[in-house]
């Protein structure tokens, strides 16, 4: 998923410190086998038509793809909830397989 850090109507950025509390208290309890958080760079064009820049995050999960469905409903609503608490247009989402050893 990549979470942007502009607000469309104008208010403050959305901090690191914010950004970290959600992770903590919403994405890592919705995902406990492990997650990556990177710090990310975007742009998009807004609802407006206006290309946006700003600084993002990027989180990564990896879980087997039998917990494909089981998370996905999970996904949506770490989306959503993000959404709403932070006044965002959109938190884009990319779903890809890969093969991973640990």
């Amino acid at each position: 998923m990549l979470f942007g850090t502009i607000r469309p109507n104008g208010g403050p950025l959305v901090t690191e410190r914010e950004f970290r509390a959600f992770v903590d208290e919403f994405i890592t309890p919705r995902f406990l086998d492990g997650l990556t958080v990177e710090d990310a760079y975007g742009q998009y064009r807004d609802a407006h038509g206006t290309i946006e820049r700003e600084r993002s995050y990027k989180v990564s999960l990896l879980y087997p793809n039998s917990q494909a469905g089981p998370n996905d409903p999970k996904i949506e609503k770490v989306r959503k909830v993000y959404l709403k608490r932070f006044d965002q247009e959109s938190v884009a989402r990319v779903d890809d397989r890969a093969r991973v050893d640990f």
